[in-house]
């Protein structure tokens, strides 16, 4: 077990560059690292958590009946602008049409509870648009409004961000949404940010956010793990999202992919046994060895991160001799940020199953590894107990190491019971 430091492909998705780096197994933990990038900013509309607030105060356009906001004539309006409308009077918002200079459309989608219309992708920077409303009121009568306003220069101070799914890509069951920023979302933003965080399962499930690290980081998961088969499909719709800290969003991120089957590791340090799950079914159980009592393993339920067929791990840089090593090392796995893998470890085969002798990593036999590495995927889901360590939060992906009501705790927003759905 050695200090952490990441040197590899990670995975995310865009222009994130935080690598997953492998130096054995280790007890320091680090945040991701981000730059700020650019990336592509159209993107098909996906669903969120809940409502965003108006970016103005409603005024009416000239002769209208349906107040819009932006106000008419409004400038310097962030990319990241919604479309509300109030009916005086009350009533329904049906149809909001936005058109850029020029008379290019733009494709969006109304939020479930109607307070506002998201534009599927950030407006252009610089640009006039023109935004029409329909709406019906308690009268029963059609109201129509518009407005016409433009957005804002490109700032120059921006965030960096990153989105740990690769589109495409299949998971394990236990796969969070992970979203980190750089610097870290100031606590007062953080609701509002978490309005433009869209998330949308088929088939549907509901689900929370949980933010952690001084805001650096960000969870999404449901109150069990993913249903085999999932598709997951995100959104953080932040380009040009204002901050207090005088920062902005930098783009877009979205990712759409799939849970795979269901495959589920237990180790239990009374035994020193791991059982493997699958499908929820009890398949194979596999003698192993954790963490010495100077260097423990982590209890908590974790998820595999990365996965090496074959690396180095070089903990030269650990202040107690006795943790300095370079091993080669076949069929890592890693589960923490601070260094801790499942991985090939013949050389204690004698004490797996019996006894714990490693610097932290559970040690599974040669033959064990390869058979693990050829059935895992990256989001399956293993839990540790009884060991004299619990894991920290934020050390890894640790979105299932706490209660579904602990869990809830830190989001931004009032979560219902059982969790939110999608906002469209």
């Amino acid at each position: 077990m050695g200090r952490f430091a990441r040197t590899g492909a990670m995975v995310g998705v865009l222009v994130l560059t935080a690598s997953l780096a492998l130096t054995g197994c280790g007890d320091d933990q680090k945040k991701a690292e981000f730059v700020n990038g650019s990336g592509p900013t159209a993107a098909s509309a996906t669903p969120g958590t809940s409502a965003a607030p108006a970016t103005s105060a409603p005024v009416a356009a000239a002769g209208a009946t349906l107040q819009v906001s932006p106000a008419n004539g409004a400038a310097k309006r962030p990319v990241s602008t919604e479309i509300s409308a109030k009916i005086p009077g009350g009533g329904k918002v049906s149809e909001v049409v936005l058109t850029a200079a020029g008379g290019d459309k733009v494709e969006g989608r109304l939020r479930r509870d109607g307070s506002s219309w998201v534009p599927s992708s950030p407006l252009k920077y610089g640009t006039r648009y023109t935004a029409t409303v329909t709406g019906t009121g308690t009268d029963g009568q059609t109201h129509e409004g518009t407005s016409t306003f433009t957005t804002m220069a490109k700032p120059t101070s921006m965030i960096g961000s990153g989105l740990y799914l690769f589109d495409g890509k299949t998971y394990g069951v236990g796969m969070p949404v992970v979203a980190e920023f750089s610097p870290g979302i100031p606590e007062k933003d953080r609701a509002a940010v978490q309005k433009r965080m869209f998330v949308r399962t088929d088939p549907p499930q509901p689900g929370a956010w949980h933010w952690l690290y001084n805001g650096t980081q960000a969870y999404y998961r449901a109150p069990e793990f993913w249903q085999p088969g999932t598709t997951i499909t995100v959104r953080l719709g932040l380009a040009g999202m204002p901050l207090s800290n005088g920062r902005y969003g930098n783009v877009d991120r979205t990712a759409t992919a799939k849970i795979g089957r269901s495959f589920v590791m237990k180790v239990d340090n009374a035994s020193k046994k791991m059982s493997v799950y699958e499908g929820g079914t009890l398949t194979r159980t596999l003698p192993v060895s954790l963490g010495k009592k100077s260097t423990p393993s982590s209890s908590g339920t974790m998820v595999v991160m990365e996965k090496k067929e074959s690396t180095v791990f070089d903990t030269r840089d650990e202040p107690d001799p006795a943790n300095q090593y370079v091993t080669k090392i076949d069929f890592a796995q890693r589960l923490t940020w601070g260094g801790e893998y499942i991985h090939s470890a013949p050389w204690s085969e004698g004490a797996q199953g019996k006894r714990n002798v490693s610097h932290g990593c559970v040690n599974v036999s040669a033959v064990n590894a390869r058979w693990l590495f050829q059935k895992t995927l990256i989001g399956d889901p293993i839990t540790v107990s009884g060991t004299e360590r619990k894991l920290v939060p934020g050390n890894g992906w640790t979105a299932w190491s706490m209660s579904w009501s602990e869990f809830v705790k830190g989001s931004a927003l009032p979560v219902p019971d059982g969790g939110a759905g999608p906002a469209f």
